[in-house]
């Protein structure tokens, strides 16, 4: 490939001087020499083109002008210039609709191709104007009937350039996402408050949203929390954060009908609603509203609409803390509509996908400000890097007495969050949306000594001040009487953690109500936390403080992702301090909750290898099972993406440089159990995790040949060694149906091939493809062919030549001819065939046509001995399955057909001269090379049906084409050698003459019916290969003898005497070479 100057015409040139060249707009040629002048003498006028830079393909006769331009934009050229020609051709049909359709698509993608050309767009921010007109262009092609185009990411994929089972994949790929797009998992849920419309308002509100689970009868999310000025509008109109939010990280099981958006609604302001402004002075949090609607209904609502969702109001007050739950069961009697004319105002839209998509997506309502609202709690799959200390504390319920008053009291709570020494903290959160305050004064219940509030109040509170931190709640009476004032009378506390590190356990506490009627009381915080604070934990002799009537209940819920609730993980990242409880910490270490090991994920690491060093004899046993657990924890959906933590710490945190031979050790005894074993499940979780444990063996002997220089090489071999022994023993016996056994062997041979990469990082790449290759080949042969282990043998062959042991040339030709044959085996008894096309096409994909290698060769001859006859019986057998009415050829083996003629087609194209002459000498007779022929022939016709690629895959069409017109002209000199004058068989040469009709006769070829633009892509790619063949056709005739002729079949003859008159461009070649034949 050289560099040269091309250019690209801008306008039309006839070429009407001497020496013209005529030019249309969008050609491409190349610039020998320039002369200088305005005279138009030349071959063009220069000011018709304009210049690039471009690579040469291909140099010579058939040489290919490449602009080094972004290939985007050369597409977005070349697509928008021939639906220029076809937008006109709309206005003339009168399809009104698509023609401003299609105008409004290419003024867009004239405007994004603006953007990338002028460059300055940032790396993100180009992929996504890239991916965006992609899309449109996709669109544009599938409106007007054109071809699909192959892409990988966001270029067209030139087939000479990729095999063509690649190209195969890519093809279907975009084929399948097309018909049916991959459904999002994480979605979210935007929410805009707008406004409160009624009819008497004139007190502010705050109103707060949450997502509640009816089923389950709690809130699945933190609350949104927006304030409203005596209008019904927002307070802070200007900050969109304060009223617009982003319900984040719900799964596709919370998309259910009994999941509903919550709305309560407090107004703030006098204790009752009618009272006289004069009459009291103070404010007061009073309820007002609430609203649901279930998430469900977003599904099929309209976006683009605002929502008004009814409000309403409890009959008794004392119901407010359920009223949610009566309006969703409709328990009618206790609730009613607030007023005809009160509705809330929101905007309510579900998002998909992740978030990093969403704000590429939708970018303005990130910029202009959105608060996020999370799940309480971890989201369906964690994070590692998330950062959370999130205290929530539901206000749930109190007991109250009258306190010498002869009405209840109207009770409200003051919640203060305090630190180790006393200092109040603002971190006290009632929602999202508004900061954080130092205080949170609940809402008051009229007359309620047993006030139900359920609010929810979250605490971000800092892990370095966590420890020694309480909160307070202190309980007041509000007075509607004269200044209305607030008076003190109790209080309750509670620490946020214990002594021994360990936090507030998660659920509910029933809290000491304390005496207390002066604030200066609590302003030492030391004097009360020596009290009790919770029920709970009264000793004995407290009789009289258990006897109380008054108290408080929370219910408290930690999400932090550095603190632990957990006593045993503690004790187990504390091992030194009572070496006597080491045995006991390792085995409750399977009993902790998952969240909590991946919290302290690496250091759980660093104690189990820390226990192996100092105590590798007593306790190598269990530690390796804990590893285990720890390792397999990591294959849940839930957490899962703490492999690379886990990766991270092996590669530059694990410092156990000694750890290769206890994990050794009790990995081999494992595996020589597993044959005796009356119990496999346990050793088979060990087999699950064998990828991470070779990972750590290999990691350590690294660490400790680093460390002495690489002593002790050959007896790290030599155990290796051992356990490869051990495990080509296991794998080699015989199982007796589809026992426990079978089933373990299937667990190692799913995992094993994770291994390869770690295995090459200390020895050669013969030395693990020679263990692979005698593992694979000495597996028994199924006794039955339904053994599902088979299936799994199969599955451990296409991870094994996916991986990097098999794209090494050298290792390659080790493991090459035991995948053949296990694949061969399955193909022809016709089990597991998709694995077997995914294995061949993979396979096929390595090999590349220009490789000189003499390796790349014997490969190339070892398939076509193996395969090529399995891959042409295996499509004859598929094609010929009983058919759905329809139309397709593959209804029901769609994918793999196209993955077997993807696989024939790249080998046929990866054999050369010599691969042909040894194909056609192994053929010990006329009957197997004519039998051969038929076969190939029969197809080959298959393969150039029209319902054998979608209708847009005129790519493929093309490619198949040319792949069979170079092995027809390979094979006719078979059949001339083999088949004419005494040895002639006319069954060879009918199946021959009806192949080249078809071929000849085929819609994708005949170039006069499509555009200029199509034709000329055509014909500068591949030519007319209809006149490739018929030149062929005619050779071939011509070698007929006259007496033959005479006994030949007259319709064949006048059908190929048809077809070779009316089919090509070149009327008058193939009207002399018919003529000449008859």
């Amino acid at each position: 490939m050289c560099v040269c100057v091309c250019i690209a015409v801008l306008a039309s040139f006839r070429g009407m001087v001497q020496h013209g060249l005529p030019l249309e707009i969008g050609d491409t040629v190349q610039i020998l020499e320039k002369c200088e002048g305005t005279k138009l003498s030349g071959i063009f006028p220069s000011s018709y083109i304009h210049l690039k830079i471009a690579h040469i393909k291909n140099k010579g006769q058939f040489e290919t002008v490449v602009p080094t331009e972004d290939s985007v934009i050369t597409e977005m050229t070349a697509t928008l210039r021939e639906w220029g020609t076809m937008w006109k051709q709309l206005y003339v049909k009168n399809e009104g609709d698509l023609f401003h359709r299609l105008w409004h698509v290419m003024n867009e993608i004239l405007d994004l191709r603006r953007q990338v050309l002028v460059g300055h767009l940032t790396h993100d921010r180009m992929r996504d104007v890239k991916q965006h007109i992609t899309a449109r262009l996709d669109w544009g092609n599938e409106q007007l009937g054109l071809d699909l185009v192959p892409r990988n990411e966001f270029s067209m994929v030139d087939p000479d350039e990729t095999s063509i089972t690649e190209l195969y994949r890519l093809m279907e790929h975009r084929h399948r996402k097309k018909e049916s797009p991959v459904p999002a998992s994480t979605h979210h849920l935007f929410v805009h408050m707008k406004s409160l419309m009624s009819s008497n308002l004139g007190e502010e509100l705050d109103v707060f949203f949450y997502i509640y689970d009816s089923r389950e009868s709690q809130p699945l999310s933190e609350r949104f929390f927006v304030k409203l000025n005596k209008n019904g509008v927002p307070k802070s109109s200007e900050k969109t954060e304060r009223h617009c939010t982003l319900f984040v990280d719900l799964g596709s099981s919370d998309l259910r009908k009994d999941v509903y958006i919550v709305v309560h609604i407090i107004r703030i302001g006098r204790m009752g609603a009618g009272e006289k402004k004069n009459a009291c002075s103070v404010q007061y949090r009073r309820p007002f509203g609430c609203a649901v609607v279930s998430i469900a209904d977003l599904l099929t609502a309209d976006s683009k609409d605002d929502h008004l969702l009814k409000v309403y109001t409890c009959n008794t007050e004392s119901d407010w803390n359920q009223i949610h739950d009566n309006i969703i069961k409709k328990v009618n009697s206790r609730y009613n509509l607030s007023g005809s004319n009160t509705g809330l105002s929101v905007a309510l839209h579900l998002l998909h996908g992740d978030i990093e998509q969403l704000r590429r997506e939708y970018m303005a309502i990130f910029t202009r400000g959105v608060s996020i609202t999370r799940k309480l709690g971890f989201s369906d799959v964690i994070m590692p890097g998330e950062m959370r200390n999130d205290l929530y504390i539901m206000l749930d319920k109190g007991e109250f007495e009258k306190g010498g008053k002869t009405v209840a009291r109207n009770v409200e709570i003051t919640v203060y969050a305090l630190d180790a020494d006393g200092q109040i903290l603002r971190v006290i959160s009632a929602g999202s949306g508004e900061p954080g305050e130092d205080e949170y004064h609940s809402f008051v219940l009229y007359h309620n000594n047993s006030p139900r509030w359920a609010e929810q109040i979250k605490l971000p509170i800092p892990v370095d001040v966590f420890h020694g931190s309480h909160v307070r709640f202190e309980f007041r009476h509000c007075s509607t009487k004269d200044k209305g004032e607030k008076k003190l009378f109790g209080f309750s506390f509670v620490p946020l953690m214990q002594e021994d590190g360990r936090t507030l356990p998660d659920g509910t506490h029933e809290l000491i109500v304390h005496k207390c009627e002066e604030n200066t009381n609590l302003h030492d915080c030391a004097r009360y936390l020596k009290l009790p604070y919770s029920k709970a934990n009264l000793p004995g002799n407290s009789q009289a403080m258990k006897g109380t009537k008054e108290s408080l209940w929370i219910t408290s819920f930690l999400c932090s992702t550095k603190l632990t609730q957990n006593g045993d993980m503690l004790d187990l990242l504390k091992w030194r301090a009572h070496p006597e409880r080491i045995s006991d910490c390792l085995s409750k270490l399977k009993e902790i909750d998952g969240s909590e090991i991946v919290k302290f994920l690496q250091d759980t690491l660093d104690t189990l290898f820390g226990i192996l060093d100092e105590n590798s004899q007593r306790h190598s046993l269990k530690v390796f099972d804990c590893l285990v657990h720890i390792i397999n924890l990591l294959q849940d959906s839930k957490f899962q993406h703490f492999k690379p933590v886990m990766d991270t710490y092996i590669e530059s945190h694990f410092a156990g440089a000694l750890s290769y031979r206890d994990l050794i050790k009790v990995l081999k005894w494992y595996m020589d159990r597993i044959i005796e074993a009356e119990h496999q499940e346990h050793i088979q979780q060990v087999l699950k995790a064998t990828e991470y444990i070779f990972k750590y063996i290999i990691q350590s002997r690294r660490l400790f040949a680093l460390a002495t220089g690489g002593q002790n090489e050959e007896e790290f071999r030599c155990c290796m060694h051992e356990l490869f022994m051990s495990i080509r023993f296991f794998l080699s016996q015989e199982s007796k149906g589809p026992g426990p056994i079978s089933h373990t062997k299937a667990v190692f041979l799913q995992m094993f091939p994770a291994v390869y990469g770690e295995l090459l990082k200390l020895f050669t790449v013969r030395e693990v493809a020679t263990f692979v290759s005698e593992m694979l080949g000495g597996l028994p042969s199924a006794s039955r062919a339904d053994c599902p282990l088979e299936a799994v043998k199969l599955h451990c062959i296409a991870k094994t030549v996916e991986s990097q042991l098999y794209t090494n040339t050298e290792s390659r030709c080790i493991l090459l001819p035991v995948v053949l044959r296990l694949v061969q085996t399955h193909m022809q008894e016709q089990r597991d065939v998709v694995m077997c096309a995914n294995i061949l096409t993979i396979m096929l994909s390595l090999i590349r046509r220009d490789d000189t290698e003499p390796a790349v060769s014997e490969e190339v001859d070892l398939i076509v001995e193996s395969m090529l006859a399995v891959l042409l019986s295996t499509i004859l057998e598929i094609s010929n399955r009983p058919q759905s009415t329809g139309g397709t050829i593959r209804p029901q083996y769609q994918d793999v057909t196209g993955e077997f003629v993807a696989c024939l087609l790249t080998l046929l194209k990866q054999m050369r001269d010599k691969h042909y002459q040894q194909l056609l000498q192994k053929f010990t007779s006329k009957d197997e090379l004519r039998d051969f022929l038929l076969q190939i022939f029969t197809v080959f016709r298959i393969l150039i049906r029209p319902e054998m690629f979608p209708k847009d895959w005129t790519v493929m069409r093309l490619v198949t084409n040319n792949v069979i017109i170079t092995t027809v002209l390979y094979l006719s000199d078979a059949l001339r050698k083999n088949f004419l004058n005494d040895k002639f068989d006319y069954k060879v040469w009918d199946s021959y003459f009806y192949l080249s009709v078809i071929f000849i006769n085929q819609p994708c070829l005949q170039l006069e019916t499509f555009s200029p633009f199509k034709r000329k892509k055509i014909l500068e790619k591949y030519g007319d290969m209809r006149v490739m063949m018929g030149c062929e056709i005619f050779s071939m005739w011509q070698n007929l003898a006259l007496f033959l002729l005479l006994s030949l079949n007259l319709k064949t003859g006048k059908s190929l005497h048809c077809s070779l008159e009316s089919c090509s461009s070149y009327a008058s070649l193939m009207r002399r070479l018919s003529c000449t034949m008859y």
